[in-house]
């Protein structure tokens, strides 16, 4: 078979292509370009620097893969793939300890100014009381996401006898436990930490988490590192605490703009500032070839490609049974992990003659929508039972078949003392919100919505609706449940724009409201 790989990756990954196939290297092809010459080619491997049109997918007769030798795949058009039947895989691990790495190396040369002294001696000065530094052994470290580069800083940091505190709702209490970890809610690490360092993906709920109220909460002194993904903190409020002495310094690999031309940011001298270099190691360029080379030989032999992002080939007989279902069951996983932020265990349900088949792809994308809630665009159809397997967290699946309800995909939390549940299924043609919490409900779903329980009682749905109708927040839908044997009852509103928390916490404290989520789809 033919491959081509349109972007520079290492040479030990071309060498395993070339192990079993015939390789085309062809870099800096236009669109125009690629799209007339992929037809050729079973294998398409690139790294950021190609961009996989519409056009270029619609063109390809017999790519079955598409391999990206890095994380991110925002320069592919993965619904396209999906839809054409070609595999789209990453290198998620690639990179880690690189990643890693990297935060630490910014964190000790802010605690040392030492890119400031490096500058400084090199202009001929010699201003050793200018650069007073500062130990980190004793400090507190407050990591925000223990994913895989999370957990890899925390115990980098163990070893340079850090105190760990972290945030991570997704991550089970038992598992940080074991990592000898501190389990703490967001505003509890930003007060406490000496050092504070962000490893989460940039999603709806993370942009912008860090801003003005969270640095106002923080020591004096703080330092802040980001090597994670740019807009996770507000860059402008950023400068705006460094400023102001609140914040002592920062250590910044990634930005909302790259290059970050005009960022206030890189006029302030405690800023420390390198251009997106967490994966920029000759190992971790080796790893990902390496691990994408492999991948791409795995999918071309038809064996199982463990780092795909989209759907893996399913039997077409099974795929007309199952096919809508993997969309309402991310949807669903999704919905249930916003509701229930800390839990251990996921219970899947399906209700229905229609399911008495292989539901293993309906499972895998309810893995999926629960898990990539905390861990972004690196959870796909086939890490996520190893990524809850890491995480110490139970899966628990059943089935009733025989049945005279409507068929439905239920997908249950619990942790602790808190459970949710969301169930769902098809009416018509069109995905229908069926059950939440056991409570029967009738929801079509729509971008935003916000879900709250309350007290069946008067003078409660007014007042949540006219804070909303105050912020201009238009209401598109509603539904309230009956209220259950403990006489509370769910409200659903179809909102059509974001809601802040702040709005949130207007909802939340009118009288006999338990509780207010904004929940994305």
């Amino acid at each position: 078979m033919k491959v081509l790989v349109s972007d520079p990756i290492a040479e030990e990954g071309l060498e395993i292509l070339k192990s079993e196939h015939e390789v085309h290297v062809r870099t800096g092809l236009t669109e125009e370009e690629l799209a007339e010459i992929i037809p050729e080619y079973d294998a398409l491997v690139i790294r950021s620097g190609t961009k996989v049109t519409e056009p270029i997918i619609n063109a390809a007769d017999r790519l079955k893969i598409i391999g990206r030798a890095g994380v991110g795949v925002d320069n592919i058009d993965v619904p396209a793939a999906t839809r054409k039947g070609i595999i789209v895989a990453n290198t998620p691990e690639g990179n880690t300890i690189s990643a890693a790495e990297h935060t630490l190396a910014m964190m000790l040369a802010l605690s040392r100014n030492i890119p400031q002294a490096n500058a400084s001696l090199k202009a001929n000065r010699w201003d050793r009381k200018r650069f007073m530094g500062s130990e980190i052994r004793g400090k507190i470290l407050g990591i925000v996401g223990l994913g895989r580069v999370g957990i890899e800083v925390a115990k980098r940091a163990q070893s340079l006898e850090m105190d760990i505190i972290a945030y991570d709702p997704f991550i089970p209490a038992q598992r940080a436990k074991e990592l000898g970890i501190k389990l703490a809610d967001l505003e509890t690490v930003l007060k406490q930490a000496d050092y504070i360092t962000v490893h989460t993906p940039l999603t709806d709920e993370t942009r912008g988490m860090i801003s003005d109220p969270q640095f106002a909460i923080m020591k004096p002194g703080v330092r802040i590192i980001n090597c994670a993904r740019g807009g996770i903190i507000d860059e402008d409020a950023l400068a705006r605490a460094v400023n102001k002495n609140h914040v002592s310094g920062a250590a910044l690999d990634v930005f909302v703009n790259e290059p970050p031309t005009g960022s206030p940011l890189l006029e302030i001298e405690n800023v420390i500032v390198t251009p997106h270099l967490g994966a920029s190691t000759a190992e971790a360029q080796v790893a990902v070839a390496v691990d994408i080379a492999k991948q791409v030989l795995a999918a071309l032999r038809g064996d199982s490609v463990t780092s795909a992002i989209n759907l893996p080939p399913v039997r077409s007989d099974a795929m007309t049974v199952i096919a809508p279902y993997i969309d309402i069951a991310e949807m669903l996983g999704s919905m249930s992990a916003q509701l229930c932020r800390s839990f251990d265990e996921i219970e899947i349900e399906y209700t229905g003659s229609i399911f008495d088949t292989d539901v293993r792809m309906i499972t895998l994308a309810a893995l999926k929508g629960v898990l990539a809630q905390s861990m972004g665009p690196t959870v796909n159809y086939v890490n996520a039972p190893e990524i809850a397997k890491e995480r110490k967290i139970r899966i628990k699946e059943s089935k009733s078949l025989e049945t005279d309800e409507l068929q439905s995909v239920t997908i249950g939390l619990s942790g602790g003392i808190e459970s949710r549940s969301v169930t769902g299924g098809l009416v018509g043609d069109g995905m229908r919100i069926l059950k939440i919490d056991g409570h029967r409900v009738d929801i079509v779903p729509s971008r935003y919505m916000i879900i709250a329980r309350h007290e069946n009682r008067p003078n409660i749905i007014g007042p949540c609706c006219m804070i909303l109708g105050r912020e201009n927040i238009n209401i598109s839908g509603m539904q309230v449940s009956e209220a259950g044997i403990d006489n509370i009852s769910i409200m659903i509103l179809n909102v059509d724009s974001e809601v802040s928390d702040a709005v949130l916490d207007k909802i939340r404290g009118v009288d006999g409201v338990n509780d207010s989520e904004l929940i994305r789809v």
